[in-house]
């Protein structure tokens, strides 16, 4: 056989022996020396775990941030529930607050006045466009009969014209059925109050010689005792002297809006009570000496003796205030 034919066994035999110095050599290095042989190992191994530790570090990261995420939207969620609920509190102290006030408003007036008074709550309105009528809480078995004054702290409000056992029905001076004896205070002018719209009365049969101005303020004749004197009714809105006519075109506004009254006071008794010009505008003279700004509109107050006897008004003798209630119960379909 050929020596130069190689085959498998003679190249395992070189492999050995080339291998065996570098063996030899190998074994004599110290243990913390590194062979060239192993580099290449070393760096492909590192590579590897770098790319490991990188990858598993990506992972664990995003996973993290998930995690974090689920929680930060779970504590806003929360956090979110409470603000409602703090909102929602708060909205309640502020309504029991602004109830506390109105409620300790009312105790005030019925406590400072010497007219009986039975309070109650408004408990339903009437929605025919074609009267103006509320309900209230209280009725026959409270004391309260046909005929009786309705008024709140700020002013008139109506009378009753139906009181069952317990509701009474309250015609609002509004409705044009209602009709309430007034007095301009300013200047003493007598006139019939009446209903004319859902928002709006008017002061009827004023001699077309009186004084009344846009501004002046209308009050309560006091006739029969069924109002008091002297409280507040509506407040002048426009004047106009007719050329045929002997009396004042007056419109007049409500001062108090109904659609805002939740609480009544009815007067069983106005013990002829009289409010004289407690609730006058104020003059500049007054604010003046008090330090304050005149209400808008404000004018002097007459005096009572140049004030307009009723003697001269051309209402009718029998006035319709004295019989409220008998007047609706015949007009009311």
């Amino acid at each position: 056989m050929n020596f130069f034919n190689f085959d498998l066994k003679k190249l395992v035999m070189i492999g050995i022996v080339l291998a065996l110095p570098l063996i030899s050599i190998n074994m004599q290095q110290r243990p913390q020396e590194s062979h060239w042989l192993t580099t290449p190992f070393s760096l492909l191994a590192s590579g590897v775990s770098e790319t490991f530790f990188g990858f598993s570090h990506g992972v664990k990261s995003t996973t993290s941030m998930y995690i974090d995420l689920i929680n930060i939207k779970k504590d806003s969620e929360h956090l979110q529930s409470q603000n409602n609920e703090l909102n929602s509190r708060l909205q309640k102290m502020n309504e029991l607050l602004v109830e506390n006030e109105r409620l300790r408003g009312l105790l005030n007036f019925k406590g400072q006045t010497k007219m009986n008074l039975v309070g109650a709550q408004v408990i339903g309105r009437d929605l025919v466009i074609d009267h103006n009528t509320i309900t209230i809480n209280k009725g026959t078995t409270e004391g309260l009969k046909s005929g009786q004054a309705v008024i709140t702290t700020e002013g008139v409000l109506g009378y009753i014209f139906k009181a069952d056992a317990l509701t009474s029905h309250v015609m609002l001076i509004t409705d044009r059925y209602a009709v309430v004896d007034g007095i301009v205070q300013r200047t003493r002018a007598h006139g019939i109050v009446e209903g004319k719209s859902q928002n709006g009365c008017s002061l009827k049969y004023v001699e077309k010689t009186e004084d009344v101005k846009e501004g002046d303020l209308v009050v309560t004749g006091g006739l029969d005792n069924i109002f008091p004197k002297g409280f507040p009714v509506a407040i002048v809105e426009s004047v106009e002297r007719k050329t045929f006519s002997v009396s004042l075109k007056v419109d007049l506004r409500p001062v108090v809006d109904p659609s805002k009254v939740e609480e009544v006071f009815v007067v069983v008794d106005a013990a002829k009570e009289d409010f004289g010009d407690k609730y006058a505008p104020q003059t500049a003279t007054d604010a003046a000496a008090t330090g304050e700004a005149p209400a808008p509109g404000a004018t002097p107050a007459a005096s009572p003796t140049t004030a307009t006897t009723p003697a001269t008004s051309p209402a009718p003798a029998t006035s319709p205030a004295a019989t409220p209630a008998t007047k609706p119960q015949e007009s009311r379909p």
